[in-house]
């Protein structure tokens, strides 16, 4: 996982190597992030190396390889932000503010057939202050499966998620099931019973036991990737 500086100061290298075929120099990288100091970039690499993602080359000057590169930068990613704590989500989108926040992408769920449970951070996005205001934790997760697409969640967007064991009815929740199966989906109780809804009929709705559903968090935002 990279923060935002670390991923904007590889991007930056990346384009000054592609350009003119030898990386920056540090005080071209100060200037580039709009740093005060060096010593600002010197922990940006020494974590960027750290993290495999550059490799310094000793007794060389400017001596800067990079080993590999994000999956988002690969795919040329520009999260475009729709706002909405409910089901049904505006269609525009808004561009990333100024008072963005980074928040974890802890891996994929399901909106369709449950997957596996949450991973672990594979990177981070950028998510507009206003959309998560508040107190608690956040996360985001990468949405595989069409069965809550008629809330406006496609394959491929990425949901942000107010982290928090408790929902109400109509809710939309990432839900594990027996401790295992993580899934995207519309939240019910009804006495000791758990129904948790798809946004689409060609999937069923699963009843279960209250004991087998923890509810890990709810939706209040989502990220369309197009």
């Amino acid at each position: 996982m990279l923060t935002r500086k670390q991923m904007q100061l590889l991007e930056f290298i990346r384009q000054r190597v592609d350009r003119d075929g030898i990386p920056p120099s540090f005080d071209e990288m100060k200037a580039a992030l709009d740093l005060r100091s060096k010593s600002g970039i010197h922990r940006l690499i020494t974590a960027l190396e750290e993290r495999g993602f550059i490799r310094r080359l000793a007794h060389r000057a400017r001596a800067i390889e990079i080993v590999k590169i994000p999956e988002a930068m690969e795919r040329g990613f520009v999260p475009k932000v729709i706002e909405g704590d409910r089901a049904n989500l505006p269609s525009g989108a808004m561009p990333v503010t100024p008072d963005a926040l980074d928040v974890p992408v802890m891996g994929k769920i399901a909106a369709g057939i449950p997957i596996e449970a949450i991973q672990n951070v594979t990177h981070h996005v950028a998510v507009p202050g206003s959309m998560i205001s508040g107190q608690g934790q956040h996360y985001a997760l990468t949405v595989e499966g069409d069965s809550m697409i008629e809330a406006g969640i496609n394959d491929g967007d990425t949901v942000i998620i107010r982290q928090q064991s408790v929902a109400e009815n109509g809710e939309i929740v990432v839900a594990l099931i027996e401790g295992h199966e993580a899934t995207l989906k519309r939240f019910r109780r009804k006495g000791g019973m758990i129904s948790l809804e798809a946004a689409n009929p060609a999937y069923e709705t699963r009843i279960l036991p209250e004991s087998k559903v923890k509810v890990q968090g709810r939706l209040v935002g989502l990220i369309r990737n197009y």
